[in-house]
C-alpha cells in the first residue's frame, strides 16, 4: 500500500545571513519546487513559518519553510500538521545531509537525527517514522569544524552540485507525492 505525502517541509535557517549556507538546502529545493507549480510562499505566524500550497499528481500538498531556525523546525512541522491532521508518514523533511558528497540526493524512512539539529527538534516532538529526502553537501572532515561548515557558504562547485542533486530529487517528486517511494528510490539511488 503507498501512502501520499501531503507536507513537504525544507529545513533552513531564516534570514539574509543564511540564505547561501549549506544548512539552507531544505529551503533551496522548496523554493525550487515552488517554481516548478508557480507557487508563492507567504508568512504564515500560526504554523511559525513560510506556507504554500501546491498540487502534484492530483494530491493536494502544503509546503512549508520553518522561522524558527533549526534547533526548532518541529514547531512549525508540527503546528501545520497537527492543525491539517497531516500523519507523520504523510511528510516529507528535505535537509542537509553531512554524511553525502554534494552531487547526491536520497530518500529514506526513519533514522536517527545524526546530529542534525532540525532533525533532532522534530524526533523529539513528532516521532521519527517521516520520510526524509537527504541532499548531500559533504563533510568537512574534522567533527569540531561541523557547525562552522554547515553554517558557511558552499563553494561555487559545490553549491552546483548541491543544485543538480536538488534538479535529480524534483525530477521524483511526483512519485514520492503519490507514494511510489520504491520507484523514486530507485531512481535517486542510481544516480
Amino acid at each position: 500500500m503507498s501512502q501520499s505525502i501531503n507536507l513537504i517541509v525544507g529545513l533552513g535557517n531564516p534570514g539574509n545571513e543564511y540564505i547561501d549556507t549549506r544548512h539552507n538546502a531544505g529551503f533551496w529545493f522548496l523554493d525550487e519546487l515552488a517554481k516548478c507549480y508557480q507557487a508563492n510562499f507567504k508568512v504564515d505566524k500560526k504554523f511559525f513559518g513560510e506556507t504554500a500550497r501546491v498540487t502534484i499528481k492530483g494530491e493536494d500538498v502544503w509546503l512549508l519553510k520553518p522561522t524558527t531556525f533549526m534547533n526548532l523546525s518541529g514547531q512549525a512541522l508540527q503546528a501545520l500538521a497537527q492543525f491539517y491532521k497531516i500523519k507523520l508518514e504523510n511528510i516529507l523533511v528535505v535537509h542537509d545531509e553531512l554524511d553525502l558528497e554534494p552531487l547526491t540526493a536520497r530518500l529514506k524512512k526513519g533514522g536517527g537525527h545524526g546530529g542534525h539539529n532540525g532533525l533532532r527538534d522534530i524526533s523529539a516532538r513528532m516521532g521519527k517514522d517521516f520520510w526524509r529526502l537527504r541532499l548531500g553537501i559533504g563533510h568537512p572532515g574534522d567533527k569540531n569544524k561541523v557547525s562552522g561548515y554547515v553554517l558557511s557558504k558552499a563553494s561555487k562547485d559545490d553549491r552546483i552540485s548541491i543544485e543538480r542533486a536538488i534538479d535529480n530529487a524534483l525530477r521524483v517528486v511526483d512519485d514520492i507525492v503519490v507514494g511510489d517511494m520504491q520507484k523514486a528510490m530507485n531512481t535517486l539511488h542510481s544516480d
